[in-house]
């Protein structure tokens, strides 16, 4: 197996998705992850089919470190020399104030948005310091850089993820390892529709009147940070639609 490896989380959809089409497009071969086995089976043929490239999938769940342990272990030699992790599977569930916040909801999203990536981290980050290179990408968000009315709970993850993601360059700094947070504002992707329980109507009426970000905006952008001269390293990039000046603040069309 010839070219670098590039193994991505929550690969099944939106941004996942398509940094995995822009890593393959170039040459790099695929560990996508994710919980939707069919899905997964889906994206490695095509991945297959249309770059050349060889593809590997595995299905579980972040949020169980046994399943991410077992999965990463059992990774094939020849996939065990990993350039680039990206960790992108996260998730919204629910909107609300904390006085009416669901549990389920909010253990959701620690489980996936921080306990999620840690548990991959620790797995796949003594792979790249043996090499002594590689690059962890973190998919943060612009709601762990500021809050936003009835966010708290999800922007208290991804400030979680901003946190690990600067004490994550300091640890792995000695050891030749890069880390980069990319932290996006409104990108339409399966986003709002999980965070609104299937309401797609709901959904599309959070972009309304403005033009937001796509996955493949965001995929460019991992793939950029990925491929800077060896000397470079983008510690932190917040990335917004033109129409958004912050996490709350859009100008909308009539």
């Amino acid at each position: 197996m010839n070219g670098k490896i590039a193994l991505i989380t929550g690969a099944t959809a939106g941004i996942g998705k398509a940094t995995a089409d822009i890593f393959a497009s170039h040459g790099w071969n695929i560990i996508i992850t994710g919980r939707r086995k069919l899905r997964l089976d889906v994206a490695e043929r095509q991945l297959k089919e249309k770059y050349g490239v060889d593809v590997l999938s595995l299905c579980f769940d972040v949020r169980h470190n046994d399943e991410v342990k077992k999965a990463i272990d059992a990774l094939p030699e020849k996939w065990r020399a990993i350039d680039v992790l990206v960790n992108n599977a996260g998730l919204a569930a629910g909107l609300g104030p904390i006085q009416e916040g669901a549990l389920d909801d909010w253990e959701r999203m620690i489980d996936t948005n921080v306990k999620g990536l840690l548990y991959v981290s620790r797995a796949v980050s003594p792979l790249l310091i043996a090499r002594k290179k590689g690059h962890i990408i973190n998919i943060g968000s612009i709601a762990g850089k500021e809050v936003y009315p009835n966010g708290n709970v999800y922007c208290a993850t991804k400030h979680a993820v901003d946190a690990l993601s600067k004490g994550m360059r300091l640890d792995l700094l000695q050891h030749g390892v890069c880390v980069t947070q990319i932290a996006p504002g409104m990108v339409e992707t399966e986003f709002s529709i999980v965070r609104f329980k299937g309401d797609e109507q709901r959904a599309k009426q959070v972009y309304q009147g403005m033009q937001p970000l796509t996955a493949d905006d965001i995929a460019e952008t991992i793939y950029w940070t990925a491929t800077r001269p060896a000397h470079v390293n983008i510690n932190d990039l917040i990335i917004v639609p033109a129409a958004q000046g912050s996490s709350s603040h859009v100008v909308r069309k009539a």
